[in-house]
C-alpha cells in the first residue's frame, strides 16, 4: 500500500508539474523537423493556437507576425513530431511496473532471485504475477520448469509471462488450483510443455495459458487505473504522444473514456477490440468510434492473433522448425474460422488488425483477407492490417500490395530475434524476414511500433534498430540482414505520419501541419545529424499533447 501511495503521488505532481501553457504561443529558436510528402521540411519556429499548428517557419518571420502571442524560447533544441507506436499494449506496460518484471534478465538463477525478492516484499498478495523470461538469453538456453519456481515460491501460485507474452511459466501449485496433470489435453493453438514421463513441465504455451490465467483473480479497478496511470506517464516520458493499443476490452475502454473526460489522457489511444467474439459484440453494438474527445481516442479496428510467438516456436510455419524437427508450430483457427471473423469485422465497417508471425501464419491471413475482398469488394477504405509480418513467404509479400494492406512491423523485433531466429527458420526461410525494404520497395506502408512490454517502451530503441539493425553495442558490425535498413527518413515516417495513415489519423496528427494537433516533443539530440550509433540513447526533454506540456525532464 506504501508503495502504490508513493507512485500516485509521483505521477500527481508530474502532471501538475507539466501545466498547459496559454492557448496561443510561438515557440521559437528551435531546429524543427516534420514530414510532408516524403521529404524532411525545416523550420525554426511553431506557431500554435487552441492546441492546433497554426503556422511555423523561422523565428523572426513567426515573432513578428503573432507578435501577441506567447513567446517561448525553444534554446536551439531539436523538435520533431510526437513518436506514434502502431502496435502496443498499454495496460500490460502498466501492470509490467506493478507486478515481478524479469525482463532481460541472463540467467535462470537471476531470474529466480528476482521473484524470490518480489515474493518476499510482498507477502500478503494471493498470486505472484509478472512476465519478461527469456530462455534464450540464458545460458540454459532451455524452458524453465515448475520445480525451479517452487525452489523460491511453493505457498502460493506463480505465473509468469514469457517476454513475448506467447507462454507462460506456473509453479507446482498454480498446476494444482488450475487442475493440470499429465491427463489435462493441449487444445487448439496451444501446447502444454511436457517431460519424457508425458508429465506437464510448468510452460504453458499460447492457448493453454488459459489453463491458469482464467482462474487468477481479476485486477481491481484501482489497480488499473493505477496502471494506466503509471503507462501514460512511460510514453511521455519517452516521447510517445499517440498509441495502438492492441487487444483492449470492456472496462479498459470506458476506462479510457473516463480518463478522457476528465482531462487526464495525455497520451492518444487507438484502441483495437480484443477478438471478434463476444467483446466485440458489445463495444462494436453502435458501430465504429472514429474520434473521441478531441482525438483523444479512437475504437474502429478488431485485433486477433493467428499463431503464437517464434521465442517460444509457436509461430506458425509451413515447414518444420530447423531447431525443433517436427514442430510446425500453432494455428490458432482453421481457415474458415478466421474468415468467418475478418468477415464479421469488416462487414460491420472495422479495421481488421491480424497478428501473423509464422510464413503459414502470414499465408493464411492473406488468404483471409482475399477470401473478404472477394465476399465484400474493395478493402482499401478499411485499411487492414497484419501485425509483425515477421516471417513471410517472399512470393506472398507482393499479396500486401493487391490486398491493399498495411505492414505493421516492429523494428526492436529484428534486433531482439537475431540472436534466435535463423536458428528457428533456417537461413533460406530468412528471405522474407524482416523484410522491411522489400515491403517499402513495393509501396507497401509500414507503421512502425516496438509491442512493449514485449520490448522496450523507448520508441528510440526503434529508430535505432530500424536504421541500424544492431544491438546496443553495435552488433553485428554490418548490421543484421542490413539490405533491409531503413533510412532515418523512412524509420522516422514509420513512427509518425505512417503510423497515424494506420489508424485512419493521418489529417489529425503525424506531421507538424498547418491545422493538425500540435502534437510534438523536443529531445537532447538532432537525430539526422548525429551518427546512428547515438540514436538510441536519445532522451525527451518535453512531450507536448495538443499544445499541452504533459512531460518536462527534470
Amino acid at each position: 500500500m506504501q508503495r502504490t501511495l508513493f507512485i500516485l503521488l509521483t505521477i500527481t505532481l508530474l502532471f501538475t508539474a507539466c501545466s498547459t501553457e496559454d492557448d496561443s504561443f510561438v515557440m521559437h529558436n528551435i531546429k524543427g523537423y516534420t514530414i510532408e510528402d516524403g521529404q524532411l521540411i525545416g523550420f525554426d519556429a511553431i506557431v500554435v493556437q487552441n492546441g492546433l499548428v497554426l503556422d511555423r517557419g523561422s523565428s523572426d518571420d513567426m515573432q513578428y507576425q503573432y507578435a501577441d502571442f506567447t513567446s517561448i524560447d525553444g534554446e536551439g533544441r531539436t523538435l520533431i513530431p510526437g513518436l506514434i507506436d502502431a502496435h502496443a499494449h498499454v495496460m500490460g506496460l502498466g501492470y509490467q511496473q506493478l507486478d515481478v518484471n524479469v525482463q532481460g534478465i541472463r540467467s535462470l538463477d537471476e531470474t529466480l532471485e528476482k521473484i524470490a525478492e518480489y515474493a518476499e516484499e510482498n507477502p500478503d498478495m494471493e498470486w505472484i504475477q509478472g512476465r519478461g523470461w527469456n530462455q534464450v538469453l540464458w545460458e540454459e538456453n532451455e524452458f524453465p520448469t515448475a520445480e525451479d519456481l517452487d525452489r523460491v515460491v511453493s505457498d502460493r501460485p506463480v505465473y509468469l509471462t514469457r517476454v513475448d507474452g506467447h507462454a507462460a511459466w506456473v509453479n507446482t501449485k498454480a498446476m494444482e488450483l488450475a487442475g493440470i496433470d499429465r491427463d489435462t489435453p493441449d487444445i487448439q493453438g496451444g501446447v502444454i510443455r511436457r517431460d519424457e514421463d508425458g508429465n506437464a513441465t510448468g510452460i504453458l504455451v499460447d492457448a493453454t495459458m488459459s489453463y491458469v490465467r482464467d482462474i487468477i483473480p481479476g485486477r481491481t479497478p484501482e489497480e488499473s487505473e493505477l496502471a494506466l496511470e503509471l503507462a501514460l506517464e512511460e510514453m511521455a516520458r519517452h516521447g510517445i504522444t499517440s498509441v495502438h493499443d492492441a487487444r483492449t476490452d470492456v472496462s479498459t475502454w470506458e476506462m479510457y473514456k473516463r480518463f478522457a473526460d476528465n482531462g487526464d489522457m495525455i497520451t492518444r489511444i487507438y484502441a483495437m477490440i480484443a477478438g471478434a467474439g463476444e467483446t466485440f459484440d458489445e463495444m462494436a453494438a453502435e458501430g465504429p468510434v472514429n474520434s473521441y474527445s478531441d482525438d483523444l481516442l479512437a475504437l474502429r479496428s478488431v485485433k486477433i492473433s493467428s499463431d503464437g510467438a517464434l521465442g517460444s516456436r509457436g509461430a506458425a510455419m509451413i515447414e518444420e522448425y530447423s531447431d525443433d524437427p517436427g514442430n510446425y508450430g500453432l494455428l490458432f483457427f482453421d481457415q474458415d474460422e478466421l474468415n468467418g471473423m475478418l468477415l464479421k469485422g469488416a462487414s460491420a465497417g472495422f479495421q481488421m488488425n491480424i497478428h501473423a508471425i509464422g510464413d503459414a501464419a502470414n499465408l493464411q491471413v492473406l488468404d483471409g483477407f482475399e477470401y473478404v475482398q472477394n465476399e465484400l469488394g474493395d478493402q482499401s477504405g478499411l485499411r487492414h492490417r497484419i501485425e509483425h509480418a515477421q516471417i513471410v513467404q517472399p512470393d506472398d509479400i507482393p499479396r500486401f500490395v493487391e490486398l491493399n494492406l498495411i505492414a505493421s512491423m516492429q523494428p526492436t523485433h529484428a534486433t531482439s530475434d537475431m540472436n534466435m531466429a535463423e536458428d528457428r527458420v533456417g537461413p533460406d526461410r530468412m528471405e522474407g524476414a524482416y523484410a522491411w525494404q522489400t515491403f517499402l520497395d513495393q509501396g507497401t506502408v509500414i507503421a512502425g511500433g516496438s509491442d512493449f512490454p514485449v520490448e522496450n517502451v523507448n520508441p528510440f530503441y526503434g529508430l535505432y534498430s530500424a536504421v541500424t539493425r544492431k544491438d546496443h553495442d553495435g552488433m553485428p558490425p554490418g548490421g543484421w540482414y542490413s539490405e533491409h535498413t531503413m533510412s532515418r527518413i523512412e524509420a522516422l515516417t514509420a513512427f509518425t505520419i505512417d503510423a497515424a495513415y494506420a489508424a485512419h489519423q493521418e489529417d489529425v496528427i503525424g506531421t507538424l501541419e498547418v491545422g493538425k494537433w500540435a502534437d510534438f516533443i523536443l529531445i537532447d539530440r538532432d537525430i539526422f545529424e548525429v551518427d546512428a550509433s547515438e540514436i538510441w540513447q536519445t532522451e525527451v526533454l518535453e512531450t507536448w499533447v495538443g499544445g499541452r506540456k504533459v512531460f518536462e525532464k527534470e
